[in-house]
């Protein structure tokens, strides 16, 4: 896949506010699991919590549940947060290498705010809900975690049309050919 322009993420946080009413998120982020064979020699490598040998799928999605950006390969064993750590793609997030667009005044305020992608971890760009404490103590933060868990659907929603896609069931399964 291309390397994302400023264009494809203008685009994408246009999306995000018009259907999620989530203003300067750029994309969501998650990992998939993909089933596999394991490989041989491969000791626990891609042996993960789910019990089976896989290998992970990390995705960039926009609004409209496209792929942006993906990572493909990581061994099932790391954790989400891990894979983006070692990747390319977090690498050039660590780095600002990804046309990710300015920060920006959002509308109705004076504060400039970079853009977010909705994902699990949380450092400059990624961005993750209140504690639920929180959320149930503030009315404002409670229905930030809700717009915020609507647009974090999109990349949840994604993994569901590619593996209806490929298999009409809700894994990805497919078989290794390392």
């Amino acid at each position: 896949m291309p390397k994302p322009s400023e264009e494809v993420w203008r685009e994408s946080e246009e999306g995000f506010r018009e259907k999620w009413n989530f203003p300067d998120a750029i994309a969501a982020i998650d990992g998939k699991h993909v089933l596999i064979q394991a490989p041989p020699h491969s000791g626990s490598n891609y042996f993960c919590y789910k019990k089976h040998f896989s290998t992970v799928l990390l995705a960039l999605v926009d609004a409209n549940y496209k792929f942006i950006v993906v990572d493909i390969g990581a061994f099932g064993k790391n954790s989400d947060a891990r894979i983006l750590q070692n990747s390319n793609l977090g690498k050039g997030l660590q780095n600002g290498t990804l046309n990710i667009p300015s920060p920006k005044i959002l509308p109705g305020g004076n504060d400039v705010l970079p853009h977010v992608i909705i994902a699990f971890p949380l450092c400059t760009n990624l961005m993750r809900p209140y504690s639920r404490d929180d959320a149930q103590r503030n009315e404002e933060k409670k229905v930030f975690n809700y717009r915020l868990s609507r647009a974090r659907n999109t990349v949840e929603n994604t993994f569901g049309i590619l593996a209806r896609k490929f298999s009409n069931v809700s894994c990805l399964c497919f078989q290794n050919t390392l």
